[in-house]
């Protein structure tokens, strides 16, 4: 057994799950295989820098800089998906001539700046909704805590513990809420999809529907369990920044968590890549726990059309070097 565990490929190749559709990001090829209209499948390459930065080989640094990197192609990748979805279908003709407005015909001759909006604000919300909404109402709670107790060590751990729980509870109210929109269910299919088709690649079996189909939907080296341990990572941090910097007030406490967001990201990516080489390590296991768990939510079995759809788009990005994907 521990032969065979040793024999599995661990790959860099990751993807996102997209309208009707899959990306796949491998070491020099990215691609989107969408679903159409008219039930054929669309492939096509996205464009990816050959060009790696210095910092994105710095440890602590490239996280960050890879996280905003893959936010802004993931964000293209699923705008140009719900378009190529539409591709085909009967309702098509009925559209075809209507007029493009005004803020259309903008937002198409800019679209490089929509899709850098897009992400930015995506950014935003995360910030707003995760860091800074805990935080408020922490905050409140401290306003019925007598002088006396708030000003000692151990109830300034206690709060950044429960802010740090707090946070949690509402990333999974996020996702379970998430799960309840109409048609977000076949998006988790195609996460479940492409998560089955990168474990089948890794065990070195052909790419065919019934070889993936035998693969688990969960994967530990996903973006749920990197959004969990950066939660995660935030109790620690935020709890050692505010026992160094002590009481400073309302708006320094703010911007101990915004300064400190890349930093976090920055160790959680490292933490990530750690577990990820070393996930038969009993710790290990351990810390890719709750990130699995997590993906019953973001993940869902897959049927042979949406399987057939994550086969094209990996197929389209295994490089001929066989070497030059390893984890």
């Amino acid at each position: 057994m521990s032969e065979n565990k040793s024999a599995i490929k661990k790959t860099t190749i990751g993807g996102q799950a997209l309208i009707e559709g899959i990306m796949m990001v491998g070491p020099t090829r990215s691609s989107i295989a969408v679903r159409k209209g008219d039930g054929t499948i669309h492939i096509e390459e996205v464009a990816q820098s050959e060009r790696v930065t210095f910092f994105e080989k710095v440890p602590f640094i490239r996280g960050c800089i890879r996280f905003y990197k893959m936010l802004v192609k993931g964000t293209d990748a699923l705008m140009r998906s719900a378009d190529i979805s539409e591709e085909g279908a009967p309702k098509e003709e009925a559209e075809e001539g209507k007029k493009e407005s005004a803020l259309d015909k903008y937002l198409n001759e800019h679209y490089n700046v929509l899709i850098t909006l897009s992400a930015v604000l995506g950014i935003l919300i995360s910030v707003g909704l995760f860091i800074l909404l805990p935080w408020l109402i922490t905050f409140i709670a401290t306003k019925f805590i007598p002088q006396e107790i708030l000003a000692t060590t151990w109830m300034q751990v206690v709060l950044n513990l429960a802010e740090g729980v707090l946070r949690l509870i509402i990333f999974y109210c996020y996702l379970k809420f998430s799960a309840r929109i109409e048609g977000i269910d076949r998006v988790w299919r195609y996460h479940g999809a492409e998560h089955k088709t990168i474990a089948c690649y890794e065990a070195g079996e052909p790419l065919t529907v019934e070889n993936i189909k035998k693969h688990s939907r969960f994967h530990p080296r996903c973006g749920t369990s990197f959004m969990f341990l950066v939660l995660a990572v935030s109790i620690l941090i935020y709890t050692i920044a505010e026992l160094i910097i002590g009481e400073g007030g309302a708006l320094v406490s703010i911007a101990t968590r915004l300064i400190f967001i890349p930093i976090i990201c920055g160790i959680s990516f490292e933490i990530l890549r750690f577990v990820g080489r070393h996930d038969d390590n009993g710790i290990c296991k351990l810390l890719a726990k709750p990130g699995l768990w997590l993906q019953k939510t973001t993940t869902g079995e897959p049927d042979d059309a949406i399987i057939e759809v994550a086969i094209a788009a990996m197929q389209a990005v295994i490089p001929e070097d066989a070497e030059s994907d390893v984890w």
